[in-house]
């Protein structure tokens, strides 16, 4: 995952930079970020997004008329309609404070709480998809795992915030897994595969369960799996071909994409869930 808010905070805090934090403390009807979303404001630079626009220009300059007045707090009231320019029609509420260190120890406890309750997403195979998917999903709220046994497929790979596993104990992996966890399949074999996904499917307490390939390797993953006892409902929630059946671009970056938008899909609810409560620490 990128670098949180919090550790930006820490940056300009040790470096005695003026600093002013702007949160979404209300948002109703439409609006363009949800309740929580936060920026950090300096005399010349900003970090975070609360929607972009007109309202988000307004409050960057207020934020920045405070640090320079000497003032501590503003709380703005915005109708998002004709007088700024947007048509949203919904209503924020902002709370534009001066950082301090306590603001950062509460910035640093609620992401924290976040990190801890992100849904966890194992990648077995670090070949070019492996990677691809990887680094697309850095970014974005989930504990990501690279996992493979051989250390050349990390040459030169970096994405932040992606735990990059290199281990023969790959079902350990599995075995050690978190309940609700999405297991994406993409070795260099075809037998591994199989070992991978029969040992998710044994568990049986996955979120997802996607295995590269076509269909004619998901028919015959399926009759194996059907040989093993594993039952015809676990064997209907596997996902291959992962991604959209109905693009045919099988370019790492494209499939990548595509994937991480099916992960983002399945665990959206989750992430609502955690993101607010993660905001009521804050």
């Amino acid at each position: 995952m990128t670098q949180g808010l919090a550790d930006t905070l820490a940056s300009y805090l040790t470096a005695g930079v003026d600093v002013a934090r702007v949160v979404v403390t209300d948002a109703r009807g439409s609006t363009p970020r949800e309740a929580g979303a936060a920026m950090l404001v300096t005399a010349d630079r900003t970090d975070g997004t609360i929607g972009g626009g007109r309202f988000e220009w307004d409050a960057i300059a207020i934020a920045r008329e405070l640090l320079a007045s000497g003032g501590d707090r503003r709380i703005l009231e915005v109708p998002l309609g004709p007088a700024i320019g947007q048509c949203c029609g919904g209503h924020v509420t902002l709370t534009i404070a001066r950082a301090d260190a306590q603001l950062l120890a509460a910035m640093t406890a609620s992401e924290a709480t976040e990190r801890a309750s992100r849904p966890q997403v194992l990648i077995f195979g670090a070949g070019f998809v492996g990677r691809a998917l990887a680094t697309a999903l850095s970014p974005l709220p989930f504990d990501v795992r690279l996992i493979d046994n051989r250390a050349a497929e990390f040459t030169g790979f970096d994405a932040p915030g992606v735990a990059q596993v290199i281990t023969e104990r790959v079902i350990a992996e599995v075995e050690a897994a978190a309940a609700d966890a999405a297991y994406l399949v993409m070795t260099h074999s075809h037998a591994l595969d199989a070992l991978i996904a029969s040992t998710v499917l044994e568990r049986g307490d996955f979120r997802y369960l996607g295995i590269i390939g076509s269909r004619t390797k998901r028919k015959r993953f399926e009759a194996a799996f059907r040989q093993q006892g594993i039952s015809a409902r676990d064997i209907a929630r596997i996902t291959c071909p992962i991604g959209s059946p109905s693009v045919r671009d099988k370019r790492p970056a494209v499939i990548a994409a595509l994937a991480a938008a099916e992960l983002i899909t399945i665990f959206a609810t989750d992430m609502t869930a955690q993101t607010d409560a993660s905001r009521r620490v804050a």
